[in-house]
């Protein structure tokens, strides 16, 4: 979305596929309201990037009965979560998204073919000529010729298909110096996938579901990680991502709204105004508790089929985890079960509830010219690069952008326990979004030259969309200049022009000195 718009308003014209009906990705389709950094409301994005999240608070001003007080705040926060500045519903996100594009689209340059597939390339020598994308709904095949492809897919879709060469899984130490690292590597470690839903609570209702088909599989299962998980997976207490000890946030979704119910809240009932919304607010579920972590989507020789059926039983374990809410959750009043809970079907356009695609943190990152490793943003690993406590994040005189997380790895397939180690404020280098031997594709999201380690605080909604700026950028400078990204990037005189551009443009390529998160 990010790279299209960039590239839409530098005058190119634009084809952007999108395997189910809502574009959006994180934001829409998967239902994760935005991760961002402490500082987000004042530095630390772009223009674009600040300008969407404006775009989301005008939406609930304008069509939303919200309090006087809800509509003076600046700083909206529409479901109040504590996960975000920002919590709001995926169809909110969709509208603003939608209406972002609508002018291009008006004006016959961008071209968006939602419910395509990308399934082959046709490739000659280091560039490719052309990629075919399949219409699921007919199975009609469409070709795409363009000078250049920007590969924003969840799982890195182009890579493969183009022959780019590229990075599954984790790295070992020795191959990249890594301080958490493990000692071999191993391309079945990748953090679990996720597939969310938003659930409501309604005090002295009974919404509860028919039991999940594979209910007493989930009800039971133990995952098998190291460090141990500390019980079952359905059960408020999981391993705290930090100390790695059990802990428990609890689970109220009643008046008091306590733990779990305010992490990613999406609607809250104190913004309405008195008669507009009776009901006790609704959530966002990306718990650990529907990680699913018994094999990724990405794995050699596994065929499509056998993807789709992870994400099914993914599909189960979440339906599960809401079932067991329902009836077997521990409640305060020492009862068991929130019967009050119902599915939101409409605020995820699906008939079951559950969110359309599947929340993927972690799949194929190409072998880029230049990849971003834990030494040039762990603060652990900086302090030991440094031999001093006060470090920052490696400068990278490449800069095309900056972003700020945590080295936050979920547990992953392959049976390692949380990896999640403080980061610091860092840039991202255009380097990482060039792979090594393909010129005319470039990476336009977490598919980018990261590692294992580092996938961790590259992976968040500002970060992606910040990636997909410059990199539909940079191919517009290419263009107009007739020099390919790479020859941009290796010219000092030619790569401050472009980055000078990006400046003008609102996006911030250097931090202010600031603190380790």
């Amino acid at each position: 979305m990010a790279a299209a718009l960039s590239a839409l308003r530098q005058g190119l014209r634009v084809a952007l596929t999108e395997p189910t009906d809502w574009i959006g990705g994180q934001l829409t389709s998967q239902a994760v309201p935005p991760d961002e950094h402490p500082w987000i409301e004042q530095f630390g994005s772009s223009l674009s990037y600040r300008g969407y999240r404006t775009g989301v608070r005008e939406y609930y001003k304008k069509h939303s009965p919200l309090t006087v007080e809800a509509l003076s705040n600046p700083f909206l926060n529409p479901g109040g979560g504590t996960v975000s500045r920002l919590c709001h519903e995926p169809r909110v996100g969709l509208s603003v998204l939608t209406d972002l594009l609508a002018p291009f689209a008006s004006l016959g340059r961008l071209a968006t073919l939602l419910e395509h597939e990308p399934t082959r390339a046709e490739v000659d020598g280091d560039r490719i000529r052309a990629v075919y994308v399949r219409n699921k709904r007919n199975g009609a095949e469409v070709a795409l010729t363009a000078p250049y492809f920007l590969d924003a897919t969840e799982l890195g879709d182009l890579l493969p298909l183009a022959g780019v060469e590229h990075v599954v899984g984790a790295e070992s130490q020795a191959q990249t110096g890594e301080l958490h690292a493990p000692t071999e590597a191993d391309p079945g470690v990748q953090q679990a996938f996720t597939v969310c839903f938003a659930m409501e609570y309604r005090d002295g209702e009974d919404h509860t579901i028919e039991k999940p088909e594979e209910y007493d599989f989930w009800r039971g299962f133990v995952p098998e990680l190291a460090p141990p998980w500390p019980g079952k997976l359905l059960d408020l207490t999981y391993t705290h991502p930090v100390t790695l000890k059990p802990m428990n946030l609890g689970f109220d979704p009643s008046g008091k709204g306590q733990g779990l119910w305010l992490y990613r809240r999406i609607l809250d009932p104190s913004i309405y105004r008195p008669g507009a919304y009776d009901g006790g607010g609704a959530t966002l579920v990306n718990w650990p508790q529907n990680d699913y972590l018994l094999g990724p989507l990405v794995a050699e020789g596994q065929t499509a089929e056998q993807a789709e059926a992870r994400v099914r039983r993914a599909r189960q374990l979440s339906l599960s985890l809401f079932y067991w809410l329902q009836t077997e959750c521990p409640r305060p009043d020492g009862g068991t079960g929130w019967k009050g809970l119902r599915l939101r079907p409409d605020m995820m356009g699906t008939d079951d509830g559950l969110a359309k695609a599947p929340y993927i943190r972690e799949a194929r990152r190409i072998k880029a010219e230049f990849t971003v490793t834990e030494e040039h943003v762990g603060l652990e690993a900086r302090r030991m690069k440094l031999g001093r406590q006060d470090v920052d994040a490696e400068p990278f005189r490449d800069s095309v952008g900056v972003g700020s997380y945590r080295i936050d790895l979920h547990p992953a397939t392959g049976g390692r326990n949380y990896v999640d180690v403080s980061s610091l404020p860092f840039q991202i280098p255009l380097g990482a979004l060039l792979p090594v031997r393909v010129s005319n594709l470039l990476a336009a999201c977490k598919n980018l030259g990261v590692t294992h380690i580092t996938n961790g605080c590259y992976r968040l909604h500002p970060v992606e969309w910040l990636i997909g700026e410059a990199a539909g950028a940079v191919v517009a400078q290419a263009l107009a200049t007739k020099e390919t990204p790479k020859a941009i990037r290796a010219d000092e005189n030619r790569f401050a022009t472009f980055q000078n551009k990006l400046k003008s443009q609102g996006v911030d390529v250097a931090w202010p000195r600031a603190t380790a998160r």
